[in-house]
């Protein structure tokens, strides 16, 4: 495991070397103190760009670069609407479309007040807008994924400046859940919807999200979803509050020649079509399952493994949008940012939600949160039963589940046990790794 989660600092972002040129590119148009933020959240928007690609995850599903959800979480002027300059950068070409899919309604509705009432109306033209308004309705919504399957199967993209927006396009705080998955999984809308023309449908959902939300509404929003697969379904990347340092943080100036690079990565988005496997990435993804199960066992953390999983699917589908940026190319330094995301992302989520998966509470200050507690950390290089028992107990968990853990340690080689002594000794394996990562 490359980081400590369990930190209240985030984990360092790798270099962005061979194979992240678009990464490095994007971020050259935000401030310092939000390129770490930023990054888990330009997936999204530019895997909106990739429809008609499929990859084959791990599991030999074939999964889509939709259904990709990130929420950017900062205090109230912490920089958050940087990401909506860098949507209006990678999405140029989805609104030079919408504007001509616009023009089409212009035109019907001009028909329409022309005829006369006895006379036999146009019929409304099949539209589908790839980026629309953030506060579009559920049945627009609705109506937009059934124009958008039919008419290409195009993924649609939203960008919410508050999270809270997402209840008017879901139809309310209750469906939350509901869509959310259904985005994720790339499943149907889950009923059928009904037009002023009487037209119904139930189109299969290929949409892609970001969000913004402050530590509070983030908590607020979400707290009645922890336990149900919502929470881990979303992609998080939380920026503390920093220190007053009284300085205003420079953007970028996005003029032609950012544009002009940018535009080829696009190109190459637009043109991905077909089946693909990305061996390396699979490997990757399978070895990080393993590094999840090991901190799921250290921390003896249930809630934090059936969280991994979902992001180690989040965190493939942002290498598989990679691999078409660097040209159907994999590098080592690729595989490395998705690592960071994997661990990034269970950091936010432990910092800002620490508490509420522990147990229903009030908002609480973050210095009195923690994240998942690596508990062979807390005891010496040589230790007993009893001494873990104590520690379990301290930490909230059971007195009973202390030899299943000692099970897993000795499992996993991160302990051995002396028959002659009784004693756990941390092996030279997990002291060597640990030191690494301190």
């Amino acid at each position: 495991m490359k980081y400590n989660i369990s930190k209240t600092t985030a984990p360092a972002m790798p270099s962005l070397g061979n194979g992240t040129e678009c990464i490095k590119l994007l971020l050259s148009q935000v401030s310092k103190d939000m390129y770490e933020p930023i990054v888990p959240m330009l997936f999204p928007i530019l895997g909106a760009h990739l429809s008609g690609a499929e990859f084959q995850y791990p599991d030999l599903s074939w999964k889509e670069p939709c259904g990709m959800m990130a929420n950017l979480v900062a205090e109230s002027g912490g920089n958050k609407g940087q990401l909506s300059n860098l949507v209006e950068a990678i999405c140029r070409d989805f609104r030079s479309h919408d504007e001509s899919e616009l023009q089409k309604l212009v035109e019907w509705q001009k028909q329409i007040k022309t005829k006369a009432a006895n006379k036999e109306k146009p019929q409304r033209p099949e539209v589908a807008f790839w980026i629309p308004p953030a506060d579009v309705t559920n049945a627009a919504f609705i109506q937009n994924a059934m124009a958008c399957e039919a008419l290409g199967e195009r993924t649609q993209y939203l960008n919410l400046p508050e999270i809270e927006m997402a209840d008017r396009i879901c139809g309310g705080h209750k469906q939350i859940s509901q869509m959310m998955r259904n985005i994720y999984d790339r499943q149907r809308a889950g009923a059928l919807r009904a037009t002023a023309d009487g037209v119904t449908g139930n189109p299969l959902l290929r949409v892609n999200i970001t969000a913004s939300s402050t530590p509070y509404a983030s908590r607020k929003f979400y707290r009645n979803d922890l336990f149900n697969g919502t929470f881990g379904r979303m992609v998080f990347s939380y920026k503390p509050r920093t220190s007053r340092d009284g300085r205003i943080p420079r953007q970028g100036t996005y003029n032609n020649a950012f544009y002009t690079q940018l535009d080829q990565y696009i190109i190459r988005l637009n043109a991905c079509k077909g089946r693909f496997i990305i061996s390396r990435l699979n490997s990757l993804v399978d070895k990080l399952a393993q590094d999840m199960a090991s901190l799921a066992d250290l921390t003896d953390d249930d809630t934090l493994w059936d969280v991994s999983k979902r992001a180690l699917v989040s965190a493939w589908k942002a290498g598989c949008v990679m691999w078409v940026l660097n040209n159907q190319t994999w590098t080592k330094h690729m595989g490395e940012l998705v690592e960071w995301m994997v661990y990034h992302d269970l950091w936010s989520k432990m910092q800002l939600f620490a508490d509420l998966l522990i147990k229903d509470s009030n908002f609480v200050d973050e210095t009195h949160r923690r994240g998942p507690k690596n508990l062979l950390d807390d005891l010496p290089d040589t230790f007993n039963q009893a001494q873990l028992e104590a520690l379990r107990l301290s930490y909230g968990k059971t007195k009973e589940g202390t030899r299943d853990q000692l099970y897993k340690w000795v499992s996993r080689k991160f302990i051995t046990f002396s028959p002659q002594t009784g004693l756990y000794t941390k092996t030279e394996e997990y002291l060597k790794r640990n030191s690494l990562n301190s």
